[in-house]
């Protein structure tokens, strides 16, 4: 253990991908197919014994404890690395180049899910293994950051908490941080949670149903809110809304961090029902369908005078999941999604979902977006300032700290959100540089930097597609998608001079 202690995170990344090549070793060696056998066999040992050189190498060396180290860490794991997991895919995949593969395992990695195969009914089932494989360890490695580098830091939207006669001491907290033991100190609390899960969300939708490969793929996209399928989506299974009722059920998961570990003071679980995000995310999950229903209905009465009672519950049901699934910015789409519209005979905005993935989840978990705690942070600045309106003198109750997130922790919340879109604006204007329509280009700008591939399919008009992007549009997108992932406060960490002075 004291080996791996003293290993950059890079390199424990490295090794971990090395390894999980075996997988679809195994896999594709059960179905006789060895060709991709031999592929991801010599890949992953080759990379293994560069692994080990470099674990050699870096043995002698004392890493440093800075924060701002292991971000860059984190930042080299999500730049580099799909190189290494591209690589075998590039392989096997003809008509590809290495930068599309690199595209591809940079979508998977980031739990972005952006995909430039248009029809997966022609790519192996090893292929979207891997990809849902990668996505799975993409998704760990965010609950495990999370907690052990930008919590101390007080980023990734634990900047909400910070109070004022603490943000004296944030110098002295960043330097006392032991990293490299929160490192492994999560990774043991956290593992074992994340794996028992997808395990039995896997049986589960066995048992409603599915196929077990596509049960293990769908449940591995669902806690790393990737939305990889292998069967395009949800329409491609046979568990139906039982299917879909289990997915919702997990993705709960991506919605309050209380879900995986304990808080400070061990109430993780006692403090859920009142958490906050879960509370707004129940309320959009009521709201928002219930208006799309309401419209639906009306225009369903405007062209017919019949009403059927279970097209109108499915209509209601298709809100609900679509809701769920691009608050998570997951992507996954329900069934019954055309059903509500075909049912009224008109075409939902994809805005609605669009302002959903703005929104994302809860901090701390694989979802992407500005997060919902700092939603309700500037909500309640906002609600602050209107009684202040009302009454200047009046002095807010609920203690120290509500009144530090109406406070530092607002301002915090607002900087994040003019960064998020400044950096909307500008991948916009990049990929408009590259030849894309305005409207196609804020949803792709929207897909990359809330980590949510699977947006394009729906709120776009049908004509746009990964595949279609020119090298420099497809550059531009893994750029928003790492900038998605590691968030833009953090980004900017790493050309903050303070953060490298001894």
């Amino acid at each position: 253990m004291v080996i791996f202690k003293n290993q950059p995170l890079f390199v424990l990344m490295l090794g971990i991908t090395s390894l999980s090549m075996y997988i679809p070793v195994f896999f594709s060696a059960r179905l006789d197919q060895w060709l991709y056998a031999r592929t991801f066999f010599y890949h992953g040992t080759f990379f293994l014994i560069i692994c080990v050189l470099l674990g050699i190498a870096f043995s002698s060396k004392r890493l440093q404890n800075k924060i701002v180290s292991n971000i860059f860490d984190l930042f080299c794991c999500f730049v580099i690395l799909p190189m290494f997991m591209a690589a075998p895919l590039n392989h096997l995949v003809i008509n590809i180049s290495f930068f599309d593969a690199y595209f591809e395992m940079l979508s998977s990695f980031t739990t972005t899910g952006a995909s430039i195969f248009d029809n997966n009914d022609k790519i192996p089932d090893v292929i979207h293994l891997w990809r849902a494989l990668i996505a799975w360890f993409g998704g760990l490695l965010m609950l495990i950051a999370a907690l052990s580098i930008f919590q101390p830091a007080g980023l990734g939207g634990f900047d909400v908490y910070m109070q004022k006669q603490n943000s004296k001491d944030l110098k002295t907290q960043i330097k006392r941080a032991n990293i490299r033991s929160r490192i492994f100190k999560y990774t043991i609390l956290i593992s074992p949670v994340y794996f028992f899960l997808t395990i039995l969300m896997s049986i589960i939708l066995i048992i409603s149903g599915d196929r077990p490969l596509v049960a293990v793929i769908h449940s591995m996209s669902t806690f790393s809110t990737s939305g990889i399928s292998n069967v395009n989506g949800i329409d491609g299974t046979n568990s139906g809304i039982i299917g879909e009722m289990i997915i919702v059920i997990f993705l709960i998961f991506s919605i309050s961090r209380f879900m995986y570990q304990q808080d400070s003071e061990g109430k993780g679980y006692r403090r859920l029902k009142r958490d906050k995000e879960v509370n707004i995310m129940l309320l959009l999950i009521v709201s928002i369908p219930s208006l799309l229903f309401m419209r639906h209905w009306f225009g369903a009465i405007d062209i017919s005078e019949n009403f059927d009672f279970f097209t109108a519950l499915s209509a209601f049901w298709g809100g609900v999941f679509m809701v769920m699934s691009f608050l998570t910015t997951t992507g996954f789409e329900s069934k019954y999604w055309n059903v509500s519209q075909a049912w009224s005979g008109l075409g939902t905005p994809g805005i609605i979902l669009m302002g959903l993935s703005v929104l994302g989840g809860g901090i701390a978990t694989t979802a992407g977006g500005v997060k919902l705690l700092r939603v309700y942070v500037l909500y309640k600045h906002g609600v602050r300032e209107m009684t202040r309106l009302s009454y200047p003198h009046s002095v807010a109750g609920a203690g120290n700290k509500a009144r530090s997130f109406r406070r530092e922790g607002a301002y915090a919340a607002w900087i994040f959100f003019m960064l998020f879109i400044v950096s909307l604006a500008m991948i916009i204007l990049g990929f408009s540089f590259s030849g894309i329509t305005f409207e196609n280009s804020l949803i792709l700008a929207i897909s990359g930097l809330s980590t949510i591939g699977p947006l394009v399919n729906v709120a776009g008009d049908g004509t746009l597609y990964y595949s279609n992007l020119s090298d420099l549009a497809k550059a531009i997108f893994c750029i928003a998608m790492v900038l998605g992932r590691l968030e833009a406060l953090a980004v900017i960490a790493l050309f903050n001079p303070n953060y490298w002075l001894k």
